[in-house]
């Protein structure tokens, strides 16, 4: 990613990454320690470290261990059997700037029910306890850590000497290319695509497991099951289920078409979505809430509600991109901008931007239901402490930077069409505010 191509200054795109590249990892232990062991209170780790310093974070970090090592690797390659073996349905990505296709297996709904199923019936049938996961989540997450870091080294090293495609390249900043990465595509093998792997199915799949865990948790822990991490685990679960109802839209996006398999992609997806995106449950274990049915009932509905919306955003586009803007959308023809734009390789080529439905209330309003839905799957833990609330906000942080980068990226790419279809639909994010 060469200087120009920077949505922010470079100074502060430079600060930011050394930043997150030293920062982020110890934060996930923190996660991890605040819920578990710090009875979910941020002042209370706040104070530890005050008191302790350096020495504190480094006596409270987990050490690595081999049964840690057992679990990553026993579930790392489980996905990967299943992300290459079962059968699924032959998907075009779309053609990246250097005019390279990607094509892909769309088996991950195959997979997601496989895991579960296996997951539950081990439960099931005594084989394996899933509370011997959250019983050693610290060690989990502090091998994923160090583990997660080598992996992105393998990645930089591999976009050197073996790119998978042409979508491949170095900026001359080491640190630069470590973190965004060097490969757009990058695969072991013709089929095996890591960037699908480590996003979709051990992330994402994590995502769904891990509430799983936790519920099953509290209940050996209290005898019972509280509302609150109920409706919690429901919503998320109907969120990670439509996004594997929705994968092959999933590789259309920033995270697949335009951000390289580094860092920032890889490490987040295989450490801090694990931790972070999981934080509400795991707060929740401990410290059970009652909602009552009216409560419950009504997070429950308000939560899937955003859900629907969020997927239903998604696949307006989609059909009216497969239908070439011949789909109907809330009933009327659509509204559309078309737009040419030129290839690095010279060849000029036609997009169709959608400027009606729910594509004319902002640019990115897709992003508006995902942040509230993470609102509703995080306050069932009340309002005792803010520790489950750092995923909204994190969230939002990411989605409203991800629209100004995506406009950004837009905008060089459509330049006066653009222009036009920021005119057509002005705000960005919120209809009416930003």
């Amino acid at each position: 990613m060469a200087e120009s191509q920077l949505v922010h200054p470079p100074l502060f795109t430079y600060i930011s990454m050394i930043t997150l590249l030293t920062l982020v990892p110890p934060f996930v232990i923190l996660m991890w320690y605040t819920n578990v062991h710090a009875d979910g209170s941020v002042l209370q780790t706040y104070n530890y470290l005050k008191e302790n310093g350096l020495q504190g974070l480094i006596d409270i970090w987990p050490r690595p261990t081999a049964i840690a090592g057992k679990i990553i690797i026993c579930y790392a390659l489980f996905e990967a059997t299943l992300q290459l073996l079962l059968p699924g349905k032959r998907v075009e990505g779309p053609i990246s700037p250097t005019g390279h296709r990607p094509v892909y297996k769309a088996n991950g709904m195959a997979a997601y029910t496989v895991t579960l199923i296996t997951y539950l019936s081990l439960w099931w049938f005594g084989i394996f306890n899933p509370t011997i996961v959250y019983d050693h989540l610290g060690e989990i997450l502090s091998t994923l850590n160090f583990g997660s870091l080598i992996f992105c080294l393998f990645l930089y090293i591999k976009g050197h000497v073996a790119p998978s495609s042409t979508d491949h390249g170095s900026s001359g900043n080491i640190i630069v290319d470590y973190y965004w990465g060097m490969e757009l595509y990058p695969r072991i093998g013709k089929h095996f695509d890591i960037k699908v792997f480590t996003n979709c199915r051990f992330g994402m799949i994590s995502w769904g497991l891990l509430p799983i865990t936790y519920c099953i948790k509290q209940y050996e822990e209290y005898g019972s099951l509280s509302d609150s991490m109920l409706i919690h685990t429901i919503i998320t679960l109907v969120y990670v289920t439509k996004f594997f109802w929705w994968e092959a839209g999933y590789w259309n996006t920033m995270d697949i078409a335009h951000d390289r398999a580094g860092f920032y992609i890889c490490w987040g997806c295989l450490v801090f979505l694990p931790c972070m995106y999981t934080s509400p449950g795991m707060y929740l274990v401990k410290h059970p809430v009652n909602l009552g049915p009216q409560l419950a009932i009504s997070i429950l509905v308000a939560g899937i509600l955003c859900v629907y919306i969020n997927y239903d955003c998604d696949r307006q586009r989609q059909e009216f991109r497969r239908t070439n803007g011949k789909a109907l959308v809330w009933g009327k023809a659509p509204s559309k901008i078309v737009a040419s734009y030129t290839t690095t390789t010279g060849e000029t080529k036609t997009s169709i931007l959608l400027t009606s439905g729910w594509w004319g209330l902002s640019r990115h309003f897709h992003y508006v239901p995902e942040i509230l839905a993470s609102f509703f799957w995080s306050v069932p833990a009340l309002l005792n402490h803010f520790m489950p609330y750092i995923y909204v906000i994190y969230l939002t942080g990411l989605l409203l930077d991800r629209a100004k980068r995506d406009d950004e990226r837009c905008k060089s790419k459509y330049g006066k069409y653009w222009k036009k279809y920021c005119e057509k639909v002005p705000y960005r994010v919120v209809p009416g505010i930003y």
